[in-house]
């Protein structure tokens, strides 16, 4: 199986794995929507509103074509010619106890190839207890490749996902990486691993907290710093951006937003 194929293939094992997992959580089901880009490629967006999550989307999409050259020499290579494969997770649980999260998986070539990804936690009413197993299980996934990487990774992700126009970060942190390309085959497996322990820590949270009970005010303040997820994504995410200006889907680009949020 070429390099290509393999990976796609993961994603969309971990993307079947991760839509059994949170069904099972929300006694709900998935709804997908097929999309193609006319220039190349396309991808599967899967969608759930349930009592659990009040949005939860897993996409997985293969894109291919050319860059416009504006663009194209923001990344890495001399090519407008690329190919981008991944898997990008949101999950925005009713429950204000319950924290959302964000995952997302990529690999890409132009005249040279990189994995990128991470994962990260956003609570509106952080447990120490969950915020520490976020982290222990990407800590985990990190030394089992490289000591290096959990340090650098973490502080590559509390620098990403910070807001500057707020002054404040987006959440609890967890690990960011990007333009990974030192050994092929090793910086795969250390990105499955990170996939693997999301899959493990994510839904351990969520079934610790979907049943606490809230109030009517801790629902308002949800609401309210979700203005702040849309915020990121809309003004700085790589991902928000790389899809707008390769042509994706446009819903499953905004597939990350919630569904409800008040600025005040």
């Amino acid at each position: 199986m070429d390099q290509r194929k393999e990976v796609e293939s993961f994603f969309h094992n971990l993307r079947d794995r991760i839509l059994t997992s949170l069904e099972e959580l929300d006694e709900g089901k998935f709804h997908q929507t097929h999309w193609k880009r006319e220039e190349g490629g396309g991808g599967v967006m899967s969608l759930m509103e349930g009592k659990t999550f009040e949005k939860v989307g897993v996409n997985c999409s293969t894109v291919f074509g050319k860059l416009d050259p504006a663009f194209s020499s923001q990344l890495p290579g001399n090519t407008t010619e690329f190919f981008a494969t991944g898997i990008s997770f949101v999950a925005h649980p009713y429950n204000p106890m319950g924290p959302t999260s964000h995952m997302n998986l990529r690999y890409l070539e132009t005249d040279q190839w990189w994995f990128g990804g991470g994962a990260d936690l956003t609570p509106f009413f952080p447990f120490e207890e969950d915020t520490q197993s976020f982290h222990r299980e990407l800590k985990s996934a990190c030394d089992q490749n490289n000591p290096e990487y959990y340090p650098k990774f973490k502080k590559w992700c509390d620098e990403y996902f910070y807001l500057p126009h707020r002054k404040e970060p987006r959440g609890v942190g967890g690990i960011f990486f990007d333009y990974l390309q030192n050994d092929v085959q090793k910086d795969f497996q250390f990105v499955k691993t990170v996939g693997e322990a999301f899959l493990k820590v994510y839904p351990q949270i969520i079934k610790r907290r979907k049943d606490l009970s809230f109030t009517p005010e801790q629902k308002e303040h949800q609401l309210y710093r979700r203005g702040r997820y849309v915020e990121f994504n809309l003004i700085y995410d790589r991902g928000t951006q790389f899809g707008l200006k390769t042509g994706g889907n446009v819903e499953a680009i905004f597939m990350s937003l919630p569904p409800t949020v008040k600025w005040k």
